[in-house]
């Protein structure tokens, strides 16, 4: 009889659980979109489900150094899959993607050594993000891998209109820290523990520029982790010192996740 009444009671919870659950379908939309940076033609990709028809958050993905890849548009994907609208932006220039190392080094360094610019590409895509019928240009936010992380970050110091940026192994240094009394938004910062391309003494000045502008900061560090480490793509890495760590990358992926709710609930 105890058997048969908790049999009863398990069936009706579950159907109470069904009540109020809906499930999200998924209607997955992906497109270029071309967009302007002064007299520079800009491709970027847009991410979005289309069976959801109210304005939702969106979150611009900014490339790492071999500029726009299947890898942005897959972590676009992702955050589609989530309920964001994404667009991935392009730093670079229309059909400008490095295809080696030495490549991407030296076009990573033009925006690396001329930050006015970088910002103003970066700004460009999220103007683009803000204008996309789907999206609720109150709620924004801004996410970066590596060259990305950098961007993102010298978005916020840019003094930027968006509700947080995070920044996924990026390079953290600063040619004018006092830019960052500039920052209105919330900082997440994901960050290989060991990794050897972000010096000790660009974390402290980092962290000094947070203190001395006030911001709303974070900054997580995971061991063993070295540079590039969500990237799946470097799983047999022959670049020393970056590797992808499955662990890292899944904690760092539910970070962004808990950070995005806290700032869209």
């Amino acid at each position: 009889m105890k058997t048969t009444w908790l049999v009863v009671v398990l069936a009706l919870m579950a159907g109470a659980v069904r009540a109020f659950v809906t499930v999200q379908p998924l209607e997955i939309k992906a497109q270029a979109v071309e967009y302007q940076q002064g007299e520079t033609t800009l491709e970027g990709w847009l991410v979005y489900n289309a069976a959801v028809k109210e304005k939702r958050p969106g979150v611009l993905v900014v490339h790492q150094w071999k500029g726009l890849t299947a890898y942005e548009k897959k972590r676009a994907e992702m955050l589609a899959e989530l309920g964001y609208v994404a667009l991935c932006a392009d730093i670079y220039g229309k059909g400008v993607r490095p295809q080696d190392n030495a490549a991407a080094g030296q076009e990573a360094g033009k925006f690396k050594k001329n930050r006015a610019l970088l910002r103003d590409r970066v700004q460009a895509g999220l103007a683009a993000l803000k204008q996309q019928p789907q999206v609720d240009a109150k709620r924004v936010a801004a996410i970066g891998y590596c060259f990305g992380g950098t961007t993102v970050i010298e978005l916020a110091r840019s003094g930027a209109e968006l509700a947080g940026v995070v920044s996924f192994h990026g390079g953290l240094d600063s040619p004018t820290p006092a830019d960052g009394k500039n920052i209105r938004t919330k900082v997440l910062v994901l960050h290989g523990a060991d990794d050897p391309f972000v010096p000790a003494k660009d974390l402290q000045a980092f962290e000094e520029e947070m203190r001395a502008g006030k911001v709303d900061w974070q900054l997580v560090k995971y061991g063993g982790a070295v540079h590039s480490f969500t990237d799946w793509n470097l799983k047999e890495s022959t670049m020393p010192g970056a590797q992808y760590n499955e662990s890292a990358d899944r904690r760092s992926w539910e970070a962004m996740q808990k950070f995005f709710a806290e700032l869209f609930r």
